[in-house]
């Protein structure tokens, strides 16, 4: 294991929408997390902000934990896992709302697993006319891409700045497309200046394509979340 993947200790804390396991220092916190949002002051939301049904004794108020807004208890039912805050159970949210985290549940059961497993693809660094097989794989602590071969590099995720996905198959009358490769932009720490990466599968096994297919897809992903996470 590298050194950048040593345990980053966490703690239990509790806050007005649930508790959370996060990270002891924000330095280490997951680039693809978002922050709690501030809830919206009863004072301010008389009515739900979904259905307009006025709030009173009977018609209590909720809000939700992901965008902090206020709703009544029809519009903000259901209770859904969101790792992205770090929440240790299932917490309320919105309709809306509910339905983007269901969304990226399927990232962090399926696609972050694939991530960290890694793929093999042939690298290519800068304008260099080499390239070199490498394992690339996500960090266990999702802060890093390491890439090993007969090199060895550790990419920091939240260094990238641009994530290119590559692909062929498309023909004018329609059909799927298959990634095979990326490029990918970042700064190295100390440097103002972009460095460029090309990755591309390798064509020796049919099962190492689908596997490298597989694995541009959950980065594709990942790069979502990561803007996402940079707009919040």
């Amino acid at each position: 294991m590298s050194g950048c993947e040593a345990r980053d200790a966490k703690k239990l804390v509790r806050s007005p929408s649930g508790l959370r396991m996060v990270p002891e220092h924000r330095s280490a916190r997951s680039p693809f997390g978002l922050d709690e949002p501030p809830w919206v002051p009863d004072k301010e939301c008389p009515r739900c902000m979904q259905c307009d049904t006025k709030f009173d004794f009977i018609t209590r108020k909720h809000h939700c934990r992901r965008c902090g807004k206020c709703f009544c208890d029809k519009c903000c039912s259901k209770k859904v896992p969101l790792p992205r805050m770090c929440f240790v159970d299932p917490v309320r949210q919105c309709a809306e709302c509910a339905l983007i985290s269901q969304k990226e549940t399927e990232f962090y059961d399926k696609q972050l697993k694939v991530l960290m497993n890694g793929a093999t693809f042939f690298v290519t660094l800068g304008t260099s006319d080499k390239s070199e097989l490498m394992v690339c794989r996500l960090s266990n602590n999702q802060r890093y891409l390491i890439l090993d071969g007969d090199s060895h590099y550790e990419i920091e995720i939240i260094q990238i700045s641009t994530v290119q996905i590559l692909t062929e198959g498309f023909t004018p009358g329609g059909g799927n497309t298959r990634a095979v490769g990326m490029i990918l932009q970042y700064k190295v720490p100390g440097s103002e200046e972009l460095t460029q990466m090309k990755f591309t599968a390798s064509e020796d096994f049919s099962c190492n394509k689908k596997l490298s297919a597989s694995w541009l897809a959950a980065m594709h992903k990942a790069t979502k979340l990561l803007y996402e996470s940079r707009d919040q």
